[in-house]
């Protein structure tokens, strides 16, 4: 099975504090047809999302200092950013954190762990019902 999403050049950030986390979604997707960069320091987010310009970010909840929440309210703020596509990973299950998670402005939630062909399921979902490419 294919599950190839053939919009070139369709931009994701991942952020998330767990190299191992990111460096298997980025081979993975990057496999899949995406152009995939990532940020393991929650700080340096912001300043990654202005320079790379991306089309979906997956952004980890519990991350040190700050934490994903943080940094979705602050990605919310920047020009151009306020419908770009959120998609939270976390470990975390607690009905009250996937609300916060929507309170804050992200469009979904999945629960880690997760496979990858599940992830790059939504990830084209998103990718083809908001237009972000």
């Amino acid at each position: 099975m294919s599950y190839k999403l053939n919009i070139p050049g369709t931009r994701v950030l991942v952020i998330d504090d767990e190299s191992e986390i990111t460096d298997i979604v980025d081979a993975f997707l990057t496999e899949a047809g995406y152009v995939v960069a990532s940020e393991n320091n929650p700080a340096n987010a912001i300043k990654r999302v202005s320079e790379f310009k991306p089309n979906v970010i997956l952004l980890d909840i519990m991350m040190p200092g700050m934490d994903g929440y943080d940094v979705c309210q602050q990605i919310r703020q920047l020009p151009d950013m306020a419908h770009l596509p959120i998609i939270f990973l976390t470990g975390k299950d607690r009905v009250d954190d996937m609300g916060r998670s929507f309170k804050v402005g992200g469009d979904m939630f999945i629960k880690k762990p997760f496979s990858c062909e599940r992830l790059l399921e939504i990830v084209n979902i998103v990718v083809m019902s908001t237009n972000a490419h």
